[in-house]
This record gives C-alpha cells, structure tokens and sequence, in this order.
C-alpha cells in the first residue's frame, strides 16, 4: 500500500501493520510504502529528503537510485522528477516517490502492473491490489461493470477497460500516475502520452530488437536457469532465442494441441533445434494434461477482477514440474499480439492521405475478415469522435440482444453486445456505464489507429499477474515493458502491419536471432478443443450452477438464460463462444469472491519496519 504524508493515514497503517512484511516511511518519519514484496525485487533509496523505489524488474542498484534521488532536490514537483530518475530504464516496475510532502505512484503501461486508490480512515491511499482496498473499505461488486464484461470480458471498451469491478475502489488508468497530497486527497495524472508514429520501419525494427534484448537481459544473468514457454508461435520463440543469447539456462514448455491440422508443435521443434544444448524440453500432449475447466469446483483466491483462467489447473501441473526441474522463475511471450501489431483501424486514418494503398490493404483485411462492401464503406465513411462512437455503442447495446458479428474493425473499439442470455436490467446498467465514459472520455493519441494501438497495448499484461499470483511463481513478459511498447508505438502503423505478412515488425526485429523457418510461420494455432471438452466434461456442475446462480443474484441472467448459455448450443457458437467464456468466468470469479471474502494473501507476518530507505 502506498500512503500519503499525513497523519490521518496512521490509522490505516495500524490496521494493515499486521498483515505487513516491511514498512518505509517518509522522510517525516510517517510510514509510506506498507506491505510485503521480494526484497530482490526491490530497490529503495534516498537523498536529502526525496524518498525512491522501484519495485518489480529493473537493473538499477541502489547507489543509482540514490544519485536519482539527489538530483531531484530542490526540483518543484514529484512527477517530473520521478520520471527523469527512471528515464531509459529497461524492465517492467512499480515507481513511487516521496518528494516534499508529495507522493507519486505509477504502474506499468502493460496493465501488467496496476494501481488503485480509495478513501479508508478518512483518508485516500493507494494499493497494488484492488481487493486489498475492497476489504479495507467494505467494498461491495459493481453489477454495472460485470454487466459490461459479458459482453467483452477479454477487453471491455475504452476508458472502462481499466475500470475497478468494486463500488468506491478507484482504478489508475495505466497511463496514469496517482498523486497523494498531505491534506489526504487523491488525484491522477497522465505520466505517458503517445509518441510520434513517424520511425521507419528498419529503424523501428532496429529499436524493437534492441528493447526486446535489453528486456530479457534485465531480467536474465548468464548461467541462470529459467523456465520459458516455447508455444511454437513467434513471441515466446522470441524471447527464448534472446534469453539464451543471454546466457540463460532454459527449461521450455511447449503444448502439443488435440485438433488435426495444429502446427505448434512442428514449429517449436524446429526452434528447439537451434537452442543450446543445454536446454530442456518439456513437452506435453494436451491430453495428458489435466483438462480444461478442470477443478471449477475448487475455489482458489479470486483476483481483482475476473480473468479467463481456463487452463488454471494445466499449468499448475506445468508449474509443478518446472519447481521438479529447480526452476524459480518463468519467461513468456505474452502481450506480443497486442504489441507489435497496429489493428487495422489505422488503415481509416491512411484513406484521406494515402487512398491507393489504404484501400489495397483493406482489400486484403476484407477478405481474410469476411466484412461484407457495405459495411466497410459505412465504416471507411463514419468520422464520429470517440465520445459519440460511445454513446452510439450505449444506444445499442440498451436496445439490441445478442452478440456482434463480423463487424469491420475501423472503429474506436469493437462493436459492444450482450449475449442474448443478458437480462434488459444487464443492458440497461451497461449502456448507462458507457453513457457516463462518453461524456468525459479522451481518445490515447491524436487518431483512431494509435488510439487503438495503445488501447491494445493497455491489455498485454493483464493476465501475467492472475496467472503468477495463483500459480506461486514468478511469470516475466518482456512484450510489456514500456520500452518494448514504445519502440512498437514509435513505428509507421502502415509498415508495421500488413494483410499479407504475419507481424512483419517483430519478423524484421528478429532476423539473425531466431530461425528462419519460424519466422517465415503465418499460422496461429489455439486450444478451441480443449475448450470444448472441458466444458461438456463439466456439464453436471454446470448444471447445478445455474440453480445457485452468483450471477444470476445481481440480476445480470436468469438462472434459465445461464443454462441455455453453459448447457446449450451457444458453447459450440464462434459469435457467441467468446461471451460464453466470459459468463463462466464471471460466475467463477463471483464464488471465488464469495469463498475468500478476505484475499488470501492478507496473511499476518513479522514486520521489518525501517525509517529510511
């Protein structure tokens, strides 16, 4: 937790100092930072009053930090000041600040780590973890913003994709900082803006491949043994390569999915060709695996908010055995989707400069997408500003069931529907939720396609932390790092993209350092099987859980509409299969919540208190 400098927020640290491994406190003797946090992971200093840390993966030392520290004495303002002290520094962290009173906290951009803030004790503090400020507050679910995840749970729309699920607990947008002043308010403020898509694409790529490295290498030490996924796709192949290029000691997991035609499995062969002897191969045919949905009836600690946990009990059995292998720590190539590839809506930017090659490109989007010419042109033609597209979204979805189709994606956002299963109460909640968004909502860049791209980005970390936090282990994703998505953002969208190539960027990034013949793959393989048969495996449970319904408490479905969901044949539906997922794990998250009222994490411990950093 993160506390301003204040008297008031004594009492809030009295009641988390139990629950606490360390406390920092201000140089006004007032404790500061409060909880608990691998001291490897940490690095704290201070200089003449002005109070640092970094928290999370970085290669800053302490006496670094310090000389940062010392030359912002005297500097007005904790924002400026805190940024310069971590200017160019390669990893993924929590940075906060003390500074005259003052206290600043921000997150990753990722999403990978987050922020949140509310009133406890009269006073407003921060945290890492939304359910730490929900038990402190009292804080019930908000059925509105579960309303909104029905109809996308994997991304809802912008700016509500960052939003808390918890009534009075406050999320920090990621490209947000939060600012406690000493009266014991809080405010937020923008600490990232997008930067100029104006870099060629082989100096862009240049860029990329050298933030790439320069992130696994703050993370990986020659002769380290670390875990990695080696799926066969691109990304985690990529980070494998450069964490041997490192000196990393690998133990790689690849998947071997069930449905014919899947070619994950050649392709991570292939790779695992070229990498060091030394490393070991874990290789596992889905079916051997526990399966999908496996274990719903258990109720592991819920997170912040619910997150498509699917195969939770397949890769606690790979945890397991990468633990066997003394393996402490795992690479994944997750958030590479979302990074090194611009959405397509940045082709309806391009049509007013450059027609001839706009179109061209849609021509090819068209056809792999399946967007009829009607509803292109409509979309090419449509130049409302993000706040009418929100009302436009609001004004449908309260009056339209059922989910989207092939919409072309031209828009600020995808088009929001709810699932038929939805009750009028869930869309008229939602529509209200993104009547509110609309009326102050700013887009993240000055046009449609790097609004969008930096929305994407936004979402690559997301289920780095679920993951890590229930499986035990550490999971690091150099995809998210700032410096990572600044290299993707700073690159022309028309040259990082094309319908013809398969992420061309991260291709041109990665030449030299991982085989040709991955990166010439265009395929994209996915466990729908699996997804499948996990749920016809857990039709019983799922039938009884439309009589008790959690979900079906709030007033969101009905306990028939639920069934017709999980039990009928909208499971097998590709329109509606993706709503489908994101009711069960709504209703998941709901009785995980209600098993752990407390988190359980919130463990009492021995604290190290210490008056300096």
């Amino acid at each position: 937790m993160v506390l301003p400098d204040c008297w008031a927020a004594s009492a809030v640290a009295e009641r988390v100092r139990p629950l606490a491994c360390r406390v920092v406190r201000h140089d006004s003797g007032r404790p500061w930072l409060v909880g608990c946090w691998p001291e490897e992971r940490a690095t704290l200093a201070e200089a003449g009053g002005v109070r640092l840390a970094v928290l999370g993966e970085h290669a800053l030392t302490v006496a670094q930090l310090a000389a940062r520290a010392d030359a912002m004495r005297g500097r007005a303002g904790a924002e400026n000041a805190a940024e310069n002290a971590v200017s160019g520094c390669a990893g993924s962290f929590h940075l906060l600040a003390s500074l005259d009173g003052q206290v600043y906290a921000r997150g990753a951009l990722s999403a990978a780590r987050r922020l949140y803030h509310g009133v406890c004790e009269g006073v407003s503090v921060g945290a890492d973890r939304a359910r730490t400020l929900a038990w402190l507050t009292g804080a019930r679910t908000d059925s509105r913003q579960l309303a909104l995840r029905m109809a996308s749970l994997a991304a809802p729309p912008y700016p509500l994709d960052s939003a808390s699920v918890f009534t009075g607990v406050q999320a920090v947008p990621p490209e947000h900082a939060l600012r406690l002043d000493r009266d014991g308010t809080a405010r937020t403020s923008p600490w990232w803006r997008a930067p100029d898509t104006t870099v060629p694409f082989a100096a862009g790529a240049a860029g990329l491949r050298q933030a790439l490295r320069d992130a696994v290498a703050v993370r990986v030490r020659p002769g380290e043994l670390w875990g990695a996924d080696l799926s066969g796709g691109m990304d985690s192949t990529s980070v494998c390569f450069l964490a041997a290029e490192a000196g990393a000691r690998l133990v790689t997991v690849t998947v071997d999915w069930n449905a014919p035609g899947h070619e994950d499995l050649r392709y991570a062969e292939l790779a695992a060709a070229r990498l060091p002897a030394s490393t070991t191969r874990l290789t596992y045919p889905s079916g051997c695996l526990p399966r999908y949905l496996s274990g719903l009836e258990q109720r592991p600690d819920a997170w912040d908010e619910p997150r498509p946990l699917r195969d939770l009990a397949a890769q606690e059995h790979v945890t397991r055995e990468l633990r066997a292998h003394g393996v402490g720590c795992r690479l994944s190539g997750q958030g590479g989707d979302q990074v090194v590839v611009p959405p397509v809506c940045h082709l309806h930017d391009m049509v007013g400069r450059r027609p001839l090659r706009a179109l061209s490109r849609l021509v090819g989007h068209r056809a792999r997408r399946r967007w009829s010419r009607t509803a292109t042109a409509r979309a090419l033609l449509d130049r409302s500003p993000l706040r009418r597209w929100l009302s436009v979204q609001a004004d449908a979805l309260a009056r339209l069931p059922g989910t989207a189709g092939a919409e072309p994606d031209l828009g600020w956002g995808r088009s929001v529907r709810l699932p038929p299963w939805a009750t009028p109460q869930a869309r008229r909640t939602a529509a209200d939720l993104l009547r509110e968004a609309a009326e102050h909502a700013l887009p993240l860049g000055p046009t449609r396609g790097l609004h969008a791209w930096a929305y994407q980005v936004r979402q690559a970390g997301r289920n780095v932390a679920p993951f890590a936090h229930l499986l035990g282990m550490p999971i690091a994703s150099p995809f998210g790092d700032d410096a990572v998505i600044d290299a993707c953002l700073r690159v022309r969208p028309h040259e990082a993209s094309s319908p013809r190539r398969y992420k061309p960027l991260l291709v041109a990034a990665m030449q030299g350092v991982v085989p040709e013949t991955v990166l010439r793959r265009t395929t994209k393989d996915g466990p729908t099987t699996e997804w499948h048969d996990g749920m016809k495996a857990n039709r019983r449970l799922l039938a009884a859980w439309c009589d008790d319904s959690c979900l079906a408490a709030t007033g969101l479905v009905t306990p028939d509409g639920l069934r017709r969901a999980l039990l009928g044949p909208y499971t097998l539906s590709a329109r509606h299969g993706p709503a489908v997922e994101a009711t069960l794990t709504i209703e998941t998250w709901l009785r995980d919540l209600a098993h752990h009222p407390r988190p359980a994490y919130l463990k009492e411990h021995s604290c190290e208190s210490s008056s300096t950093p």
